[in-house]
């Protein structure tokens, strides 16, 4: 049932009665406004997409919990989205009705935090707010996602500039012996840094020469602890080079490891954190050489892949040691360290007719009469 009646103030009543029984009311200037709005409550109930206007009364901050305790992210991610919605979206947006947040909103918002932040962490910050709207859609508590068509700082990719052999050989060289079989297998394997820290004895095959990565430890409240890789494709197996096997066995003969089987950890063999390492073991060795502050452990994991590529490693090979989840993360990444195509143009054409000579009669081709 509707309605559309002149009021004495000359506004124009539209109104409505909801599925469940309750009367709902809008007032308009224009008499055409209040129709549009009572057709498109209409078409709503009739195609299945309508939105009880009460619904999305709840405050952003009050549905994003719900949503997010009902998540199944791993550890780190819980963590992330959680700090992310407190610090960031909870004091723009967080005491708000859903249904009042407008697209110029979720903008306006946008460019506050560009302002402050790098445009990565905007996005990724955008794209939780964005998934919780989505669920509010699906939920039936608001029409649609305010977060859609929003325009975000560009992400300019970083260029990979691998550490030199002779850096690593030199930081190798000045770590804490504790530390020094840590910094060769990093380089050696490309592991995660909480990969590196969750490497047990058991998950080394000294025989075969491999080593098994179906974990990392990681710290977000509390203590460390062991928990599956960042993603299925982390899960693989890595072969050990003849140097990271020595390292290995020479650390476990001077720092045997703890009740935990971790390899590589504190002088009492418990685990670290990574911000413990940081402090303790990474930054000194930083400082002691004067290397730049932007050099972190990831960059032996870079070392390790651009040694992979120097020797004509395929794409799909980096993709499993590194545990990438496509080849087109790997490109994206590393496609600058491959030889590019006109060095292989180059490289193919010489290779057939490099070694061949060609006189000027041959070039030139033969004159009428057999003269040249």
């Amino acid at each position: 049932m509707a309605s559309i009646a002149k009021r004495p103030n000359g506004q124009w009543r539209a109104r409505y009665q909801a599925p469940d029984g309750k009367w709902h009311a809008r007032h308009f200037r224009r008499k055409v406004d209040g129709q549009r709005w009572l057709d498109e409550q209409t078409t709503g109930r009739v195609s299945g997409t309508y939105v009880d206007p009460t619904a999305g009364k709840i405050t952003f901050s009050e549905y994003a919990e719900r949503w997010r305790v009902g998540q199944v992210h791993r550890e780190t991610t819980r963590a992330q989205v959680e700090g992310s919605l407190r610090r960031h979206a909870y004091p723009a947006i967080g005491g708000r009705p859903l249904n009042s947040i407008l697209p110029s909103d979720i903008q306006a918002w946008v460019r506050r935090m560009s302002e402050q932040l790098e445009p990565r962490t905007v996005g990724m910050i955008h794209g939780v707010v964005s998934g919780i709207f989505r669920a509010a859609v699906r939920d039936r508590r608001i029409v649609a996602n305010p977060c859609e068509g929003t325009k975000l700082p560009k992400v300019t990719p970083a260029r990979i500039e691998p550490l030199s052999t002779e850096v690593v050989e030199r930081m190798i060289e000045a770590i804490a012996p504790r530390w020094r079989a840590f910094l060769i297998t990093a380089a050696g394997t490309g592991l995660r840094q909480g990969e590196l820290l969750g490497i047990t004895v058991d998950r080394v095959d000294f025989l075969r020469r491999s080593l098994r990565v179906d974990r990392q430890l990681i710290t977000t409240t509390g203590a460390p602890q062991l928990t599956p890789p960042k993603t299925a494709a982390s899960v693989r197996t890595v072969p050990l080079p003849g140097i990271v096997v020595e390292a290995l066995a020479a650390h476990l003969a001077s720092f045997p490891a703890g009740p935990a089987g971790l390899i590589f950890a504190d002088d009492h063999g418990d685990p670290v954190s990574r911000s413990w390492f940081s402090r303790n073991v990474w930054m000194p060795v930083r400082q002691q050489l004067e290397l730049p502050a932007e050099v972190t452990c990831h960059d032996l994991r870079h070392y390790y892949a651009s040694l992979l590529i120097r020797h004509g490693e395929s794409v799909k090979t980096v993709q499993a040691r590194l545990g990438h989840a496509s080849a087109a993360e790997t490109l994206d990444t590393y496609s600058h360290l491959w030889p590019d195509s006109d060095d292989r143009t180059r490289e193919a054409i010489d290779a057939v007719l490099g070694g061949r000579k060609f006189s000027a009669r041959d070039s030139g081709g033969t004159q009428k009469g057999g003269e040249a």
